[in-house]
């Protein structure tokens, strides 16, 4: 996690309480607890010092965030072997967690062109994990409903909400047929724990036990593809084909050898299309519906991750016509 920068905080009654949490536990506990950076959720961090040792702590008010996935999530990666935060104290009432500090050292600020092979082969091999042996059991299932309500944001509130745009009958029949065929393409796929946000801000270069992984409270059992192309068509860097297809064939050899290639490339082609169109969607939902500024100017390079693929698959040219285009007409 990297600090924020800026003036010390204004009055914090949420981050006083946590602290008088910390001093009923523990006998040193530091007054400076700096804010580090967090996500699109209610969640806030911040990292400071416990009897000497620097830890994070987790403000998820209870009203708000139900933090209890978190533990129940953290328990099972760790049991496999991965670099989830350690756990140290919780109070889920009060909605205070003290967790492992994992660092600075982000994935996003560490791939270039050179370091990228490295990172993503040990991610990779984090990713294996999570399909072969992490317990997927009781988790929400990422089933057709969900995949298509979360196509139908990109219509509902990029389209129609961002844009002004209103697709016509015809439109609106090809992305029918497009989302049905996405869906497809992901329930035929082996269902295993899938992270949901395994990309490269949300992995972390550790000392031991490389990637250290955050933010996986909101774990499914879904498709064997999803993680792998969260993480290889990232909000941060774009790769060429060439690379992308690599990083298919590469993975595709550690955790499904038995399916021939083209159709894994198709998988992940499609699961790809499925999170980036969810992506834009979303990310139009934050900026014009709970007015969380700044997430409208990342929809490009999700917008073009989309525009990359849809022209690979003849079956979907009848959204590839209209989709770029800065107006849709009846």
């Amino acid at each position: 996690m990297v600090e924020s920068t800026g003036t010390s905080p204004p009055p914090d009654p949420r981050l006083d309480t946590a602290l008088i949490w910390l001093e009923g536990i523990y006998e040193n506990v530091s007054l400076d607890w700096r804010p580090v950076a967090g996500d699109a959720s209610n969640r806030r961090y911040f990292r400071g010092q416990v009897d000497g040792g620097t830890y994070i702590l987790m403000d998820a008010p209870p009203e708000l965030e139900d933090s209890a996935p978190f533990l129940e999530i953290d328990e099972r990666l760790r049991s496999c072997g991965l670099h989830a935060p350690e756990i140290i104290q919780h109070d889920l009432d009060a909605g205070y967690l003290l967790l492992e500090d994992l660092g600075d050292d982000l994935y996003r600020d560490l791939v270039d062109s050179d370091s990228v092979q490295d990172l993503f082969d040990e991610a990779f091999a984090a990713l294996g994990v999570l399909a072969r042996d992490v317990d997927r059991s009781k988790l929400p299932e990422y089933g057709e409903d969900l995949l298509q309500d979360e196509m139908y944001w990109f219509v509902d509130f990029y389209l129609n909400r961002h844009r002004g745009v209103t697709l016509g009958h015809a439109q609106r029949g090809a992305w029918a047929r497009m989302c049905d065929t996405i869906a497809a393409s992901a329930l035929e796929q082996p269902r295993v724990f899938v992270h949901k946000d395994f990309h490269s801000a949300n992995l972390m270069k550790t000392q031991s036990n490389s990637p250290g992984i955050i933010d996986f409270q909101d774990a499914v059992a879904g498709p064997l593809s999803y993680d792998f192309v969260s993480l290889v068509w990232d909000r941060y860097l774009r790769w060429p084909r060439e690379r992308l297809e690599g990083w298919m064939e590469q993975f595709r050899g550690q955790v499904c050898p038995e399916v021939d290639f083209a159709q894994w490339q198709r998988w992940c082609d499609l699961m790809g299309l499925q999170r980036n169109i969810k992506i834009v969607g979303r990310f139009a939902i934050l900026e014009h519906v709970e007015g969380k500024p700044g997430y409208a100017g990342m929809i490009p390079r999700f917008f073009q991750y989309i525009t990359d693929v849809l022209p690979r698959y003849p079956e979907f040219s009848d959204v590839t016509e209209w989709i770029g285009s800065t107006e849709c007409t009846p």
